[in-house]
């Protein structure tokens, strides 16, 4: 029987690691513009499994606050799938984000991939949103439709506003009432609310005298693109979800970014609203999981 080991990563496993990586996809992995980050993180745990002295697997545990786990980069060597090692590993990250103080983690994965919904689900992890991925440049040539539209900042005087805006959200529900940034997620609060408002991150759509759809936004740098990422975006009709979108594009060259990049639900509403202002639409959608440590 074979000896299994999950330890710590060491800087000398990353080529062997990059190794069974490398075709991960059809276009590569991104593991390897991750990894030296992953390593030396104070916040997160690198974690290998060895088998019989041979590196045959990786994942990654970051947690984010005093209870958010976020689990990622779950990746087997071919020759030694089905062996378990998945679930091996999986479970030492759960230790550790529990030894960290972790009492909630979370993960996403392809909706295409059955064997790591079969894996997750197996794990007693429940699945609580979904999402894909809109991004457009920023516009050549902008109308002046957004000029008719209400956008502007929330101040924290929009709290009780926005919270009762997202309490009848269908939206919210959706996408597990989490906002989403490089791949990860951590629940909407109020304390979020707050940090992101005085961050200057959350914009508002009011008309007639209510509000009708927000966003929450941060400019990052991505994969070498300078972006305008779009964690959580809300609209209670198409029309007012592309005025938002319309709005956050058109803010783009102002902010000097390359991109605006919107996580959110693959429904019709959202596809419809995207398409109208000449979003592109990732093919790929993606499952949120979520499981309680305690």
């Amino acid at each position: 029987m074979s000896h299994i080991e999950i330890r710590p990563a060491l800087a000398s496993d990353r080529e062997p690691i990059l190794a069974f990586c490398a075709n991960t996809w059809e276009w590569g992995d991104y593991i390897e513009q991750v990894w030296d980050e992953w390593l030396q993180e104070p916040e997160g745990q690198l974690l290998v499994a060895v088998v019989d002295q041979q590196l045959a697997g990786v994942v990654h545990i970051q947690v984010f606050n005093e209870t958010e786990a976020w689990l990622e980069g779950l990746r087997v060597n071919p020759d030694y799938r089905r062996q378990g090692l998945g679930r091996a590993l999986n479970e030492a990250a759960m230790v550790e984000a529990m030894r960290r103080g972790a009492t909630t983690i979370r993960l996403a994965v392809d909706s295409h991939n059955m064997a790591s919904i079969e894996l997750s689900e197996s794990m007693h992890m429940r699945r609580v949103g979904e999402f894909s991925l809109y991004s457009a440049p920023p516009f050549s040539n902008p109308s002046s439709r957004s000029k008719q539209q209400a956008i502007r900042l929330a101040t924290l005087e929009d709290m009780d506003t926005i919270i009762d805006y997202l309490n009848a959200s269908n939206i919210f529900p959706l996408v597990g009432g989490l906002y989403y940034v490089k791949f990860q997620a951590v629940p909407i609060t109020a304390r979020l609310l707050e940090q992101k408002i005085k961050g200057q991150q959350v914009y508002l759509l009011q008309r007639w005298e209510r509000l009708d759809g927000l966003a929450i936004a941060e400019p990052l740098h991505e994969h070498g693109e300078q972006r305008l990422s779009v964690g959580y975006l809300d609209g209670t009709a198409i029309e007012a979800i592309s005025f938002i979108a319309y709005d956050l594009r058109l803010r783009l060259q102002e902010m000097q970014l390359e991109r605006v990049r919107i996580y959110a639900p693959e429904t019709l509403l959202i596809h419809d609203a995207f398409d109208g202002v000449e979003y592109e639409a990732n093919p790929a959608s993606f499952y949120t999981y979520e499981r309680g440590l305690v």
